[in-house]
């Protein structure tokens, strides 16, 4: 199915609780995220070396990688999708348990948006973390809501922030730094333009 510009990957960490949101868009399951995602969304392929099920997914995985690999089952999810020719890339089950892996997933997104994805979201049951690159950015939220904007993967340049307590017109985010953390919103949504770098924005679902 090539030209699926909207492409949903389920990964095999902590199960994610809320509603999966895949309409008009191709689901990749990776191995053991089978497990929880399988009665609660259609699954179009099932991808990984499936080390950790104990049955045979539907459908049927068309190739089985092997247990040793240098890739993650999650890093064979995103070349899958750019195959397809993703635009957009959303990642549900990433959070909890191990905090490699939790890293690693969050370096799928930085590889995603690298690969020419114009989005990449990681949803966890604590939050929705974006990679968002050179450009505008603008996100929907609840007033209230505490957001983190961090940069990755060395420094970001971020201006016009709107929607924000601590909204700066000229923010210059240094990697190693713990400036950004912990904003609010004010109203219903807010914006920034990143000029430079990649910054990571996180908006945790609890609201203050």
């Amino acid at each position: 199915m090539n030209g699926a510009r909207s492409v949903v990957i389920l990964l095999n960490g902590e199960p994610y609780r809320g509603a999966i949101c895949a309409e008009n868009s191709y689901v990749i399951c990776c191995d053991g995220a089978y497990a929880w995602a399988k009665d609660r969304v259609k699954i179009d392929e099932n991808l990984g070396d499936f080390d950790s099920l104990e049955e045979i997914p539907v459908p049927a995985p068309y190739r089985r990688f092997p247990s040793e690999k240098n890739e993650t089952d999650g890093e064979l999810a995103v070349n899958r999708a750019m195959e397809l020719g993703a635009d957009l890339l959303v990642f549900y089950g990433g959070g909890g348990g191990r905090e490699d892996h939790f890293l690693g997933n969050l370096h799928l997104l930085y590889k995603a948006k690298e690969a020419g994805a114009r989005r990449a979201v990681l949803k966890t049951n604590g939050a929705e973390l974006s990679l968002c690159g050179k450009g505008e950015w603008e996100f929907s939220c609840k007033r209230g809501q505490t957001v983190s904007l961090l940069p990755f993967g060395g420094g970001a340049h971020i201006m016009k922030m709107r929607g924000l307590r601590y909204a700066e017109e000229d923010l210059l985010l240094r990697y190693g730094s713990t400036r950004g953390i912990s904003n609010l919103t004010t109203g219903e949504s807010f914006s920034f333009r990143v000029e430079e770098g990649y910054v990571l924005a996180v908006i945790n679902e609890e609201v203050v």
